[in-house]
């Protein structure tokens, strides 16, 4: 987000400051000193947190404690529950509010104000969307009076610490962005936080860019050929998350299998087809959002089990976490601890782990008495329905409705404001008003469906969960709370939105999960296409009742893994829940080293734990190798890099050759087969594949030629992103060398591939190119680490921010091991190259038998503060896999304690 530059200009002595502070950080930077160091007492030491002697808090009732360790992680204690949530605000202020303040002005649609006209198209949509409306009809109607007085709470820290700090002092961009406009931020509101979730579940909403893409590919592919690319779940390859069980018709209550212990007590194809430029330009305006969670167009993953007592070392259950999520800098995540001094009716909290900047309490970790985990369900909660609209309306059930309208004004630093009206009809906000191209929804008709008059013209709504007011934000308080699995079961009720999988473990032994969420029950439909808005069939016609939602209690056979893989098989369940799953290629390779563990009477220890969620091995690389091994290569150049392949173990180290070349493979493979045969309206600019001149066979002699090239051609077809979806489209066609999808055209003189083992020859030939370029002539010198890079970006200013900003705020690069849809998550998409888009952003194992032997890390710090020490001190060790110490009782605190300070009324 670019800091604006159409913004008026600075009062006279701010704008002398900020030129000569600009002109000394060029300097420094030319001059190699050190800019921390140099400018830190002036402007960016302003912006550290004090952490020693004690400060003055109003509105506390008494004395609060906050304790950091040698990493900055806050633990803080108090007497009551306000108390806690009051410092716990000033602390995040201290650490996080720029991060704080960019989330409240995307959610509410306000980012133009902070960042100028660029930003307006991003507003326009968040204001049809109306997250931050939705999050006031939360606060006002549903919370409930305790999470009120808490998240009034948390605000008046956040409001206690803005009331003595601006400009610099606040964080070093707000000194930066003072070179442009004189924003200051206000104060914050509860409303502010309810809103995050919004933002949590925009992100996590299921299957949408799916919806598009299959409509899309409808004008290219039959059926048959979209149901191949879009394959069934693989159920008796790979395990859903709950192994049997059934729902009572008589009750509509979910019942488990089996447990060791008792338990407590027709679709709208049609309508979409023909829609190809509304609908690729609708993928465009939500590629255009910020996805804080994780990149757009690829489905979010994360990773958590748990192993029950009787299969671990400690006798105790063992809990792990990781959720994957952008990688950027600060890490999403914020550690913490949120002790009540002692627990009763006035303070009823003692819980540690991860929270989000912005918002009160713990989302993921433990509290003393259970642990609790999180991954995306990834259930389908929304829907794209087409609109028979005209000047006045929409039609429905062959009649015409009026729209509901709004007024939206967007503030634009340093320019004119700007109006839109917001549409709506009985389905939801018109998304298709918000995109330029989209405004001539009606040249395209709908081909082969029984629309009414097509002269008028369609829109696109959606119909969105989230859009509905909640008690998600109940839900938080009420896990931090529990005490027994009966206490996790009611919190999960109210955690509305997002769908998670929310796993479990407590300290008397007993593991769970439970499938939470409002998720729709459909009249007509299945939501894997666009539904027809004017036929009330296709209407949702209530929700899955929450007793309904799967769940599992300590079942036989002692554990539970959850990695957006299916929830429960379909065939036994009465309800849908997605036709989108994740393929199962995480969730099986971990359910795979679980059971090898346990065999024989086996146990899992905390280290074993750590060293699953390090696994890199490629199921992809696994199923293709073999055949790629087998082909006779003639070419020696390119058969030096085949040899790469022959005994390779398939695990992705950082330091891999044959990784890096598998990976390449991989990823010319699905361009050649699919990526070319995809419609126009599917296409991105991918990065340049180097494919190798037509005229040129045998050992290449001019291969500088060939890097030059590379840098002058783009491949301007749509690109696979490579996922176990991918994985399970290749393996039925590796048995069928003749199929339809392994056969090219000919291209610039170059016969087209007629089978298999040609287009996978190809494929290694392109590779071969591709790392020559990348990596250099020798593959001695390759490795994936190279190739597979993460860089941390500062989300707003230093991804589009003026360079010499970028380079302040930004970190980088790691070479990384991993890869995608391996345990170690370091994903990347081949539609765009091996850059790692998304992480496992944080990891965490908690051990129930003794909770201070538990164990964290965070992608970055717990600092959002530049050249603090906490910016990024934990990342190296996250890169390697190591996990951190994670105090948690108040004497293993006490000895982790570096600073201590002392909030007071």
């Amino acid at each position: 987000m670019p800091a604006n530059k159409s913004g008026p200009a600075p009062k006279k002595k701010k704008g002398r400051r900020g030129r000569l502070v600009l002109i000394t950080v060029v300097l420094l930077l030319v001059a190699g000193i050190g800019f921390g160091a140099f400018w830190g007492v002036s402007t960016v030491r302003a912006s550290f947190p004090e952490t020693t002697g004690s400060l003055k808090l109003p509105g506390l009732t008494n004395p609060v404690d906050v304790s950091r360790d040698s990493r900055g992680v806050p633990q803080i204690y108090a007497d009551t529950d306000e108390d806690l949530f009051r410092a716990q605000g000033f602390v995040q202020a201290q650490d996080r509010f720029w991060e704080m303040d960019v989330r409240r002005h995307m959610t509410s649609g306000r980012l133009s104000e902070m960042f100028g006209k660029d930003q307006v198209e991003t507003d326009s949509f968040l204001r049809t969307l109306g997250w931050r409306d939705v999050a006031q009809k939360e606060y006002d109607t549903k919370l409930s009076p305790s999470t009120k007085k808490y998240l009034q709470a948390y605000s008046d820290g956040v409001n206690a610490y803005l009331k003595d700090h601006e400009g610099s002092a606040l964080s070093l961009e707000y000194a930066a962005l003072d070179f442009q406009n004189d924003y200051k931020p206000e104060k914050w509101t509860p409303v502010d936080s309810v809103a995050w979730l919004k933002a949590m579940a925009w992100d996590l909403r299921g299957n949408m860019q799916e919806e598009i893409d299959r409509s899309l590919m409808t004008s290219r592919f039959s059926a048959a050929q979209i149901d191949q690319l879009y394959p069934k779940y693989p159920y008796k390859r790979n395990k859903p998350i709950v192994e049997g069980g059934a729902v009572d018709p008589a009750t509509k209550q979910f019942r488990p299998k089996s447990t060791a212990n008792a338990t407590p007590a027709g679709t709208g194809a049609g309508a979409a087809v023909g829609l190809q430029s509304q609908l690729s330009s609708l993928s465009k305006s939500l590629d255009k959002i910020p996805a804080l969670l994780g990149p757009n167009g690829n489905g979010i993953g994360s990773n958590s089990w748990v192993v029950s007592g009787d299969h671990t070392t400690t006798g105790k259950p063992l809990l792990a976490n990781d959720p994957h999520l952008a990688p950027q800098m600060p890490s999403l995540w914020y550690q913490m601890g949120l002790h009540c001094r002692t627990t009763g009716p006035r303070c009823n909290y003692d819980a540690s782990g991860f929270t989000f900047a912005g918002m009160p309490g713990v989302v993921i970790g433990h509290n003393q008495d259970i642990s609790w985990g999180m991954t995306n369900l990834g259930a389908d909660v929304s829907d794209l329905y087409l609109e028979k609209i005209n000047s006045e309306g929409y039609l429905y059930d062959n009649m015409q409705q009026p729209f509901t309208t709004r007024k939206e004004t967007i503030k634009v630093a340093g320019g004119a404001s700007r109006e839109i009206t917001v549409r709506s009809t009985n389905n939801g906000p018109i998304v298709s008003d918000r995109d330029d191209e989209m405004s001539t929804v009606g040249k395209s008709a709908p081909v082969g469906n029984a629309a009414p008059d097509r002269g008028d013209g369609y829109a696109i709504s959606l119909r969105w969960t989230a859009l509905n007011p909640g008690r998600s934000m109940d839900a938080v308080f009420e896990l931090n709370r529990a005490r027994d699995f009966t206490g996790f079961r009611k919190a999960a009720a109210h955690f509305e939105v997002p769908s998670q999988n929310l796993i479990y473990a407590d300290t008397k032994g007993n593991i769970g999960y439970q499938a939470p969420g409002t998720v729709p029950v459909r009249g007509k439909g299945d939501g894997t296409y666009p539904a027809p808005g004017w036929d009330p069939k296709y209407r949702w016609t209530g929700y899955i009742p929450q007793k309904a939602l799967p769940y599992e209690y300590n079942p036989r056979r002692g554990y539970i893994v959850t990695a957006n893989q299916a929830v429960v098989d379909e065939d036994k369940y009465p309800y849908l829940l997605t036709k989108d799953w994740g393929y199962g290629a995480r969730s099986q390779r971990i359910n795979d080293l679980i059971e090898s563990k346990i065999k024989d009477g086996g146990k899992v220890s905390t280290d074993d734990m750590q060293t699953f969620q390090m696994d890199n091995s490629s199921e992809i690389a696994r199923l293709l190798t073999p055949y790629l091994t087998k082909i006779d290569i003639k070419d020696p150049y390119v058969r030096e890099a085949q040899q790469l392949l022959e005994g390779w173990d398939f695990t992705q180290e950082p330091d891999s050759a044959a990784a890096a070349y598998f990976n390449a493979v991989w990823r010319n493979t699905l361009k050649l087969a699919f990526g070319n045969k995809m419609p126009k309206e599917l296409r991105v600019d991918g990065q340049c594949l180097n494919v190798r001149p037509a005229n040129e066979t045998g050992p290449a002699d001019d291969l500088d030629k060939l890097v030059r090239e590379c840098g002058e051609r783009a491949a301007d077809s749509a690109q696979p992103d490579g996922g176990d979806r991918w994985y399970e489209v290749v393996r039925p066609l590796l048995d069928d060398p003749g199929n339809a999808w392994w056969k090219t055209e000919d291209r610039a003189g170059r016969p087209g591939d007629a089978n298999r083992d040609q287009l996978l020859a190809h494929a290694m030939q392109e590779a071969r190119f591709e790392l020559t370029s990348k990596l250099g002539k020798n593959i001695d010198n390759w490795s994936w680490g190279r190739l597979h890079q993460m860089f941390l970006k500062n989300q707003t200013l230093g991804t589009d921010g003026p360079g010499f900003l970028q380079g302040l705020f930004n970190r980088g690069p790691w070479n990384l091991g991993g890869g995608e849809a391996a345990v170690d998550a370091t994903g990347w998409n081949a539609a765009g190259g091996y850059k790692v888009t998304w992480v496992p952003s944080m990891r965490m194992v908690v051990n129930l038998a003794d909770l201070d032997k538990s164990r964290w890390i965070n992608l970055t710090g717990a600092s959002g503060h530049a050249y603090s020490a906490h910016y990024y001190d934990q990342t190296d060790k996250w890169a390697k896999g190591e996990l951190l110490p994670w105090a948690f009782s108040e004497q293993a605190v006490k000895k982790a304690a570096k600073d201590t300070l002392t909030l007071s009324p």
